[in-house]
């Protein structure tokens, strides 16, 4: 018999997930495109402006501006992507309804034909699609036929505010960079601290998503001193003091 403790660390379907991290995928995605672009993108503006630079105000106007439009920018795409692809499940889920009032039988050999394929026998298969359909046919036929459940389906509104937040969030960063540091050699401090920060947050998505902490680090560093050097050097190309 089972004592108390081992009752408390039994699987079910209730915990399952604890154990896993898909389920964060589609808020996890936005919030790290968001904070990885709000630091690189608002840094790397920073480091050209300071590269042509001898005082530190259009280097702060530049970074604030940036931080501003870059969280408004990215807050709005995510939400107007994901809304399509929204619409484009409702309207799959619309014509799925519609299938199943016009040819009920058709779409119930079609899910019997999906459990085949993954492995049931064809009997135990026409069995399983008739008793799913007998609970909710539409649900069955969304989640099977059309790949869309509860972990995958699209959701603007949480996307919209994972994508803004993180992205202010990252872009303060760089920010308080060009508040503190020197205005002399202010794009080298730049570039350290926010190697810093991409990898801090390397490590934070990796640690988040369950995944391997070292790829993450290389990944995001790789591109984000990429970006950072391009734009210090078109700084230095042009020459030009502001």
């Amino acid at each position: 018999m089972k004592n108390k403790k081992e009752k408390g660390n039994e699987i079910t379907i209730d915990n399952y997930w604890n154990n896993h991290y898909i389920n964060r995928s589609n808020w996890l995605r936005a919030a790290v495109l968001g904070a990885n672009d709000g630091i690189i993108s608002v840094s790397s503006l920073a480091i050209g402006i300071a590269a042509a630079s001898t005082t530190r105000e259009p280097v702060l106007l530049a970074t604030i501006a940036s931080l501003v439009a870059g969280a408004l920018s990215m807050a709005a795409g995510e939400y107007v992507s994901v809304s399509s692809q929204t619409d484009i499940e409702k309207a799959d889920i619309e014509r799925e309804a519609k299938e199943l009032r016009d040819m009920p039988e058709t779409e119930r050999n079609i899910l019997a034909e999906i459990y085949e394929r993954r492995g049931l026998k064809k009997e135990t298969a026409m069995q399983v699609a008739k008793e799913l359909m007998e609970k909710d046919a539409l649900a069955a036929h969304v989640r099977d036929e059309l790949g869309i459940n509860e972990i995958s389906k699209a959701n603007p509104m949480q996307a919209a505010l994972a994508s803004g937040a993180s992205f202010t969030a990252g872009g303060i960063l760089p920010l308080a960079v060009t508040l503190l540091a020197p205005v002399v050699g202010m794009e080298y401090w730049l570039y350290c601290f926010t190697l810093v920060f991409l990898i801090l947050l390397g490590i934070v998505s990796a640690k988040t998503g369950g995944a391997g902490i070292g790829k993450a680090i290389v990944r995001i560093a790789i591109w984000g001193t990429i970006a950072m050097g391009l734009s210090a050097l078109v700084g230095h190309l042009f020459g030009v003091n502001v």
